[in-house]
């Protein structure tokens, strides 16, 4: 029984070999896209915008950013 639960384990481990390397393929498009989405849109400006008020608010500045 210990025999064939082991070869079946490795079956597993082989058929599983390389998949982790899809999942950091897979995290680097979709941060890749949501950059390049932030990149080309109004929304990356206004983020931009509204963390450097923050930051100025924070350090008790006028959140201008030296603008």
């Amino acid at each position: 029984m210990s025999d064939r639960a082991s070869r079946q384990a490795e079956r597993r481990t082989a058929a599983d070999r390389g998949q982790t390397s899809f999942e950091y393929l897979g995290i680097a498009v979709v941060i890749a896209v949501i950059i390049g989405v932030l990149a080309t849109t109004g929304i990356g400006t206004a983020i931009e915008n509204a963390i450097i008020s923050v930051i100025g608010r924070i350090s008790g500045g006028g959140g201008g950013g030296g603008k």
